[in-house]
């Protein structure tokens, strides 16, 4: 005495449960491998590692090392003692194709 509204709710309910735990577990692997990341310092030897890394790209490396503001450093106005600094953001577009069909970029 199954109704098809029940089998429709038990469908969708475990078709979203294998999305969510897909992208879980796609996130898991980003996360653990950031973790693992190796810790480089911020020295002379840096910009020869990057050059000889394949493609001149390092995927995950955790930068140790004083970082100098360009102006002024920014001050917390919650906790005293604490500065900050704002890093340069590199944004790359893509090129846009026109979909005729969908009418977007």
């Amino acid at each position: 005495p199954i109704t098809p509204g029940e089998l429709l709710c038990l469908g969708s309910s475990l078709a979203f449960s294998g999305l969510f735990y897909y992208m879980y577990r796609k996130k898991d692997r980003v996360v653990k491998r950031i973790q693992e990341a190796p810790k480089l310092q911020v020295d002379d030897d840096l910009p020869a590692l990057v050059s000889a890394a394949d493609g001149r790209c390092l995927p995950y490396v955790a930068l140790e090392g004083i970082v100098l503001p360009a102006q002024a450093a920014l001050k917390s106005h919650y906790h005293e003692g604490l500065q900050g600094v704002i890093q340069k953001l590199l944004l790359k577009e893509h090129r846009l194709i026109w979909n005729s069909l969908a009418r977007n970029w």
